[in-house]
């Protein structure tokens, strides 16, 4: 019997802010001495009233569009209750019913991946493990999280990983995060099961795989949970739904708890927080925010400068490459600057000025030698205290007829050949 991966992913996506979800503490947690980014607000302490940070809710409703999302009108933050040490109010100001945006799309090599929603909540803070005990570190808790969900219509691991790396390409695109995985900016949470091919009812359980913060981790983890899966099915058994945790080490995944349902986390509306109305001006302002996405960008560069898909795609990794790309095309060929972007990496890093100048050194058309050895002729007949100097045996006077013939052929001439002439003709 063949079977089938169902695959669900979850994006968590720190977004680039001064300050925490609901407080005055630094947003730049990563690196920091533990325990000295915290208030009483990210404490939970009593009486203290956390306030909804504006600009995370802009940047998350901006990424919401990007995914082709609707806009709710009227949305509200709520309360997840839960009782583990890393959030210390025991619960966690999320969204549940009514987020920020919902209903969207992203496109993924011509398959339509629907996207559940998109909501912000806090982030928690963080667990330090060690033999009989376990440090926590509040300098996380109540950072804005973005967070991506979408429906379980991924087939394969490789699915899941494009999409999270065009994800990562979008945010960054549009500033609303720097997305790098190894500081946390980006987490990858797959809801996996796996149902006979050819079935087309879900699974009666799914396993949450958590907070990956590798693609080449993720893809590891999702494969081996699918053979995992498998193997327990072929036995006639049926997975736990869990929550498992992956060991990067010994390349399994491992079990942590038994996986929450909904009802599980009581939810409701947070009281703290007053409702958030949005009027049609408000989300108008925002929609013209929107820039130009790389996936668009790859369309128009395949169609304006006929290059590959393959080349298009490379070319637009980066907002940085693909504006230098676009301005080098306006004085060069689009093919010979797409190939030395893409065959030199390190000419990405160089400045508009810097590239140029190396373009203009690979594409001018060099003088024959005889075109250079007539340039060479001309100038010593014209340098006669310059021939005479070298000819008494200044050196650096070599120097200057070789400049010169430069100077003559517009950069033409090739300065070892210039040199090697002028010498055998003086």
């Amino acid at each position: 019997m063949n079977y089938e991966l169902i695959l669900g992913l979850e994006v968590h996506i720190q977004p680039k802010l001064n300050s925490k979800m609901f407080c005055r503490c630094s947003a730049e947690a990563f690196g920091k001495e533990p325990n000295t980014l915290t208030c009483p607000v990210c404490l939970g302490l009593p009486g203290a009233l956390p306030v909804p940070n504006k600009k995370a809710i802009e940047k998350t409703q901006l990424l919401g569009l990007a995914l082709n999302c609707k806009l709710n009108k009227y949305s509200k933050f709520d309360r997840k209750n839960y009782f583990y040490p890393d959030l210390p109010k025991g619960y966690q100001i999320s969204q549940y019913d009514l987020p920020l945006c919902e209903n969207g799309f992203l496109m993924i090599k011509e398959k339509k991946i629907r996207i559940r929603r998109v909501h912000l909540e806090e982030d928690t803070g963080k667990s330090i493990h060690e033999p009989g005990r376990t440090l926590l570190d509040f300098n996380k808790s109540g950072v804005a999280l973005i967070e991506v969900v979408t429906e379980p219509d991924f087939r394969s691991a490789e699915e899941a990983t494009l999409f999270s790396k065009e994800i990562q390409r979008i945010v960054r695109y549009m500033n609303i995060s720097d997305a790098d995985m190894e500081k946390g900016q980006l987490r990858l949470e797959a809801n996996i099961s796996v149902r006979n091919e050819g079935d087309k009812n879900y699974p009666p359980y799914r396993v949450e795989v958590k907070n990956i913060n590798s693609f080449r981790f993720f893809e590891k983890a999702v494969n081996y949970e699918l053979n995992r899966q498998v193997e327990i099915l072929k036995s006639g058994l049926m997975p736990m739904q869990e929550n498992r945790g992956w060991d990067d080490i010994r390349g399994v995944t491992r079990p942590q708890r038994e996986k929450e349902e909904a009802h599980d986390y009581r939810y409701f509306p947070e009281p703290d927080i007053p409702p958030m109305d949005f009027d049609e001006a408000y989300i108008y302002a925002l929609k013209a925010k929107l820039i130009e996405l790389p996936y668009q960008k790859v369309l128009r560069f395949i169609e304006k400068y006929a290059i590959s898909a393959e080349y298009a795609y490379i070319l637009t990794e980066s907002l940085q490459t693909a504006e230098l790309f676009e301005q080098m095309c306006k004085n060069h060929n689009p093919q010979l600057v797409a190939n030395t972007l893409i065959n030199k990496p390190s000419t990405r890093k160089l400045s508009f000025r810097e590239f140029n100048a190396l373009l203009l050194e690979n594409t001018v058309e060099k003088l024959t030698e005889d075109e250079t050895k007539k340039l060479v002729k001309e100038v010593i007949l014209t340098s006669a205290k310059a021939v005479e100097d070298y000819k008494t045996g200044k050196e650096e006077s070599l120097m200057f007829l070789v400049g010169s013939v430069m100077k003559k052929s517009l950069g033409k001439a090739d300065p070892n050949v210039t040199k090697r002439l002028l010498e055998s003709l003086l």
